[in-house]
């Protein structure tokens, strides 16, 4: 290196400087932690060269140094009056629109140009950064610096420092807006102004190609600066959510999502009500964060999930994620609704993750319900060796009351898991199902404590037939409105409306595998009968006298969806073949040409379906369009049809379809 008193060489590396800094950086306790402030670190970097030059070296270098009040800039202002330029020129330091200073007074220093960014004056310090690189770019195409390309390097470095700091100033006024009790109003202002005068002063140049490293003139892309620290302190908040430890308190988890929630809701509305009017409406400002802490809230809740969480935990994290997030309380509540548009955000888990999710709920709670059954288990045996005569207590009460507190525990997890999902609350009745199935034999097996299982049996019965109950209930809700829709002008168009129907029976049936038969098959003849019920019961609902050509049309699209009917049904393992045909019997009467041959098909009917009632009939043959007295002549005769067909009281299928209460056409 150089002496002091020597002239530094045109072409030295400032790698030399660097050394220098870093060593001065480490002298002393006091600049290690000056060093770790990156508006320290910045000032050590620009104040650095001037330090470490002597008096003459100063003198020397007066015109290009970057860390004083420029004296270059001085002399030209002095020169410009010589000459006749306007005394405002010398004397209005005030900012235009586009950020650059319209006045002749000299350009502040680096040094107290980054000063006013600490300060958070943006808009003065803009300004004078703007004049700077005018000055840089107005004199590297002047080719000043093609002798001294490290004075070029050491200016355009200047430049790009002062950005950067500009950039980590509006960092940090975003992180810190949501931190403080009040919002200053008049500091988001500047910050979005230097935004939006950086954003017109570069609107038209282009960015820098790879070997233009100095960057100088180039776009900052501020916007995305403060895109960036949006995000970054949406995330900070959510993780900075107080969270207690696992051993401190069971119910840690649902104590940490209530405060999530309350934090963030906070964070919205404070958003909403302050943030908002200090951002033009491009900004977007209440979407960006909604977007912000969805993203947060979304990692830190699979972050979450990288824990091994019991059953009480992965409920109260299920139900946050169903009954909270969207609810009032969070991102539905009443002042959020114009700028929270939950239907542009993705999934708050992604698909594999929730799955999981749900996947260990279910196991977590076969696990709990298996090891309630087994401590039952444990204490009987316990409690039978240690006693030498039988307790007062009966074996008959002692069993209704087990089975009692059996039913109400499954009773209590089906509800609870109901209230998140209809899909949890079928999967907890299935799973106790399955345990109750190994349970009552292994307490069987207590043949030495006589233990009798008659009431755990009815316990299963209940469960099971709940079970049936529930699926039916859920099958119901899911098609109801698609067969509504059966014999209108939308079904003739199409087949999607049986094909929706299929696709949610098949679906619901797949939960039947999990049952033993013959409970299965009677689970499945229910879906079966229902399915078709429903269909006739459409079909035979009054409606306008439809012309022959459309009553061809309607029978022969009955009949197809008859066979698709049967043909599902039989791939799920049906075996209730006798439902196959009422479909195709009322197809052929409403599209049959010739009466005679309805009035075999009613016979035909009649014979196969002993439950059928006249009230069907007159409803099937007005759908056809026959008039009263006809309608009254072939009725007539369906008593005495009824009376020679055999009942079975397995075969129930008209019994349970209501008649319409208005069978006239219109």
């Amino acid at each position: 290196m150089a002496s002091p008193a020597e002239p530094a060489s045109p072409v030295q590396s400032t790698e030399d400087e660097g050394t220098d800094s870093v060593s001065e950086l480490n002298s002393s306790p006091v600049n290690n932690l000056e060093a770790k402030s990156p508006e320290s670190a910045l000032k050590r970097m620009l104040s650095f060269r001037r330090s470490k030059r002597s008096p003459a070296k100063d003198k020397a270098s007066e015109d290009s140094g970057t860390l004083r009040r420029n004296k270059g800039f001085i002399l030209k202002g002095f020169k410009q009056n010589e000459e006749g330029s306007s005394a405002k020129n010398m004397t209005d330091t005030s900012v235009d629109k586009s950020g650059e200073n319209t006045g002749a007074e000299p350009i502040l220093s680096v040094m107290e140009i980054n000063e006013l960014i600490q300060k958070k004056q943006l808009l003065e310090a803009f300004a004078s950064i703007r004049c700077l690189e005018k000055e840089v770019i107005t004199e590297k195409e002047a080719k000043k610096y093609e002798d001294n390309p490290t004075e070029y390097a050491r200016k355009a470095k200047d430049v790009d420092l002062l950005c950067n700091s500009v950039a980590n100033s509006i960092r940090s006024i975003v992180e810190e807006t949501l931190d403080q009790c009040d919002i200053d109003e008049s500091l988001l202002t500047s910050m979005v102004t230097v935004i939006s005068k950086e954003e017109k002063v570069h609107a038209d140049v282009q960015s820098p190609s790879s070997s233009e490293s100095d960057g100088v003139g180039r776009p900052r892309k501020w916007r995305d600066v403060w895109k960036e620290a949006v995000r970054g302190s949406a995330e900070k908040r959510v993780r900075n959510v107080p969270i207690s430890l696992k051993e401190d308190n069971d119910s840690w988890l649902a104590i940490h999502l209530g405060f999530l929630r309350k934090c963030v809701i906070e964070d919205l509305l404070k958003i909403k009500q302050s943030l908002q009017k200090c951002y033009p409406d491009d900004y977007k400002v209440c979407g960006r964060y909604v977007e912000s802490f969805h993203g947060a809230i979304s990692s830190h809740l699979q972050n979450l999930l990288q824990r091994p969480l019991e059953f009480n935990e992965l409920y109260a994290l299920l139900d946050w994620v169903v009954n909270t997030y969207y609810s009032k309380t969070l991102l539905g509540h009443p002042d959020l609704q114009a700028e929270v548009k939950t239907e542009n955000l993705p999934q708050l888990l992604p698909s594999e993750t929730w799955d999981k999710l749900k996947k260990d709920y279910k196991d977590s709670l076969a696990e709990k319900i298996k090891h309630y059954l087994d401590n039952i288990l444990k204490l009987e045996t316990r409690k039978k060796w240690k006693e030498e005569k039988q307790p007062e207590t009966s074996q008959t009460e002692y069993d209704s009351s087990l089975s009692l507190d059996i039913q109400t525990f499954i009773g209590q997890h089906k509800n609870e898991s109901g209230k998140i999902l209809g899909s949890l609350e079928t999967a907890t009745l299935e799973i106790s199902i399955r345990e109750l199935r190994e349970f009552i034999p292994r307490r069987g097996l207590q043949t030495t404590f006589n233990a009798d299982t008659t009431e755990l049996e009815n316990v299963l019965t209940d469960v099971t037939m709940s079970f049936r109950k529930d699926v039916l209930d859920k099958l119901k809700q899911k098609t109801q409105p698609l067969f509504k829709k059966i014999l209108t002008n939308a079904w003739m168009l199409n087949s999607e409306i049986l094909d929706s129907v299929m696709s949610a029976t098949v679906q619901f049936c797949q939960h039947l595998k999990h049952l033993e038969q013959p409970v299965n098959k009677d689970f499945l003849g229910d879906a079966h009968k229902y399915v078709v019920r429903e269909y006739i019961t459409q079909a035979i609902k009054p409606r306008k006298r439809m012309k022959r050509a459309k009553r061809e049309k309607v029978g022969k699209k009955m009949k197809e969806e008859a066979t698709v009917i049967h043909k599902h049904f039989k791939e799920l393992g049906s075996d209730v073949d006798w439902l196959n045909s009422a479909i195709h019997y009322i197809a052929n009467i409403i599209s049959e040409k010739n009466r005679c041959k309805i009035k075999e098909y009613i016979e035909e009917i009649c014979q196969a379906y002993p439950d059928v009632r006249k009230e069907h009939i007159e409803a099937v043959l007005t759908c056809r369009g026959l008039d009263r007295n006809k309608k009254k002549s072939i009725i007539q005769k369906i008593d005495k049809l009824q009376e020679n067909a055999e009942s079975a009281a397995d075969r129930t299928l008209f019994a349970d379809i209501d008649t319409p209460t208005l069978v006239t056409c219109f």
